[in-house]
């Protein structure tokens, strides 16, 4: 059985692909991230769908890496009889999305294998194959999906799969070429497997090239934009949390959610990443999507919407899937969409007044929107909510969500203060962040123990709390601020990680069971410490975050110390933002946030 780690992610910026070490694709979703999966054995087994190339009798390859700078993954096998190589990409699609596989004869004589088992539908599908012109043609309702090789080699169908088996030697390749386009439609035009890798290598590269960060750990931070420039759904700008479903955050528990969404708490982080990263059109792109998402009753803001903006995301459950080493449900959609979470306000405010200040085009109607978002949090502030982590044992009075509001108001009169000549309600907003302000320290601060907590009233703690002095509420001298580090650190760590909040907090999440260390979280650590001076601690506790990715730099949600092993959705934007921007905060001229 795989582990999170074994895979690696390669894509087209409209959706991803998951590849273990094996030379498996066992994860691919056409034709958007949030399409049904075509190969889908990552949740399941091989009849649910994948396509393996290796050396015939091979098992795990030796080895495998990125090209510098790009998303194009060569895997090596060395073998008793030689040594060869596939290389694997999705080129930006011009209409329809190809996913190319490229055999290359390194040493000897190699016997390769490929194994093609397409399911549509998550696995449940099986398609009707024929040939034409050269290629197997699969279609299943929707779907049509073509493959073939250059040159031809022998291939046959056996047991609801395609097979192909041929040879090649030192300089010989062999490329495998499969298309995917709407079945009432015609087959879209071929693509040439080797032009699109040499396209595919030179525009990663000159992509990565822009980014201005040139502190320690380089290669590490442009693997992260990479990634999130991999989740990005480039017709819209919006950024998918991850390209999976499911993958649990306890090894054969029940919490296992759809991530193939945008989410608004990331935009402000993104923002940053991006801007100060040197990605300014990224940027203004996300920026855009968030607009577009926003728009309408802010009595209505969602947390979460599809990549286009889509509103509707109805959660079901696969019950065909047997999940990831038996982790079910298997979920699609995601029903915390449905919730209330008020960060989500301070976080869209914070966002436009971060773009407002970075020089982003401005866009009309953007400040229109603001005193509207401000005109709802007046008196909503004041309600319970499911706060950021979406929670599912009821509503509560979230420290952070309160703090996120106060960010909300103070962004309002900071944009007013500096731009005099916007219309908005300077004295009442001012009233309102020093009202938040207030109660949110009488009413969530803890004098016996010195630290803020998770809840009004509660003795939880909570990660989140160290974003208090990384988003202005409190100074990073403060004692209640040095005080929360300390006492978040002491009682949520575990192996030198954190949690996102107390292990006896199941009446919070309202869910069974645990979950690893969160990664994100433990970056917002690292910016804390560094924040309140301990920036020798801070960089000793992000060498061993960096030290958490897999053998290609990817990072899922969390981790368990204690296994050794990642766990939760893979890759995880949240993750990859944090380490980009605490490697700006610790050797960049950027501070984190």
């Amino acid at each position: 059985m795989h582990r999170i780690e074994d895979y690696a992610l390669i894509g087209d910026e409209q959706t991803a692909a998951l590849i273990g070490t094996d030379g498996s694709v066992d994860w691919l979703c056409l034709p958007r991230f949030d399409s049904g999966a075509c190969f889908a054995r990552l949740l399941g087994d091989e009849n649910n769908g994948h396509w393996r190339i290796a050396p015939v009798g091979a098992d795990r390859c030796t080895r495998r890496a990125y090209r510098p700078d790009t998303l194009v993954l060569d895997t090596v096998w060395e073998t008793d009889e030689g040594t060869v190589m596939v290389t694997d990409l999705m080129p930006q699609r011009d209409r329809a999305p190809d996913l190319v596989r490229i055999v290359q004869g390194l040493s000897g004589e190699v016997t390769v294998h490929s194994t093609l088992r397409l399911r549509f539908d998550y696995g449940s599908a099986v398609p009707w194959v024929r040939r034409e012109d050269g290629h197997r043609v699969a279609v299943a309702g929707p779907d049509s999906v073509w493959l073939r090789s250059e040159p031809e080699v022998h291939t046959w169908g056996e047991e609801l799969g395609t097979h192909s088996q041929f040879t090649v030697r030192e300089g010989e390749q062999v490329a495998f070429v499969l298309t995917w386009h709407p079945s009432h439609e015609p087959r879209p035009p071929l693509v040439d497997p080797y032009t699109s890798l040499g396209h595919s290598v030179t525009d990663w590269r000159a992509w990565a090239a822009r980014c201005r960060y040139r502190g320690p750990h380089r290669d590490a931070v442009v693997r992260s934009l990479i990634t999130l420039k991999a989740l990005t759904y480039a017709p819209t700008g919006g950024i998918v949390a991850a390209p999976t479903t499911s993958l649990p955050e306890e090894p054969g528990g029940v919490r296992n959610w759809d991530y193939r969404f945008c989410w608004l708490r990331d935009s402000t982080l993104t923002l940053n990443a991006l801007l100060a990263a040197g990605y300014k059109e990224e940027a203004e792109a996300w920026r855009n999507w968030l607009l577009r998402a926003v728009a309408g009753d802010p009595a209505d803001l969602q947390i979460m919407y599809g990549v286009a903006g889509e509103r509707r995301l109805p959660e079901l459950e696969l019950p065909w899937l047997a999940g990831f080493d038996g982790a079910r449900p298997v979920r699609v959609g995601n029903d915390a969409v449905n919730q209330l979470q008020l960060d989500v306000y301070g976080e869209v405010m914070d966002s436009l007044a971060l773009a407002r200040r970075s020089g982003l085009p401005p866009k009309p109607d953007i400040w229109a929107l603001q005193t509207v978002l401000m005109d709802f949090l007046r008196t909503a502030w004041r309600q319970p909510d499911e706060g950021l982590w979406e929670v599912r044992g009821g509503r509560r009075h979230f420290v952070h969500s309160k703090v996120m509001v106060w960010v909300a108001a103070d962004r309002a009169v900071r944009t007013l203060e500096e731009h005099p000549e916007l219309e908005g309600d300077l004295e009442g907003w001012r009233q309102l962040r020093e009202e938040v302000h207030r109660e949110v320290c009488e009413k969530g601060y803890d004098p016996e123990r010195n630290t803020f907590t998770q809840s009004y009233g509660s003795r939880e703690l909570d990660a989140a709390l160290l974003l208090i002095p990384r988003v202005g509420f409190l100074p990073p001298d403060d004692p209640r601020v040095t005080g929360t580090i300390d006492a978040v650190r002491k009682e949520l760590g575990q192996g030198g990680l954190l949690r996102r909040y107390s292990s006896q907090a199941r009446t919070v999440d309202g869910l069974p069971g645990e979950e690893g260390t969160f990664i994100a979280c433990t970056f917002w650590l690292a910016d804390a410490l560094h924040l309140t001076g301990r920036t020798e601690e801070a960089r000793e506790l992000f060498e061993r975050l960096l030290g958490l990715a897999n053998d290609v730099g990817l990072l899922a949600e969390e981790y368990d110390p204690v296994q050794g092993r990642l766990l939760g959705n893979f890759p995880q934007a949240f993750s990859h933002i944090g380490l980009v921007n605490t490697a700006l905060a610790l050797y960049g001229d950027q501070q984190a946030g």
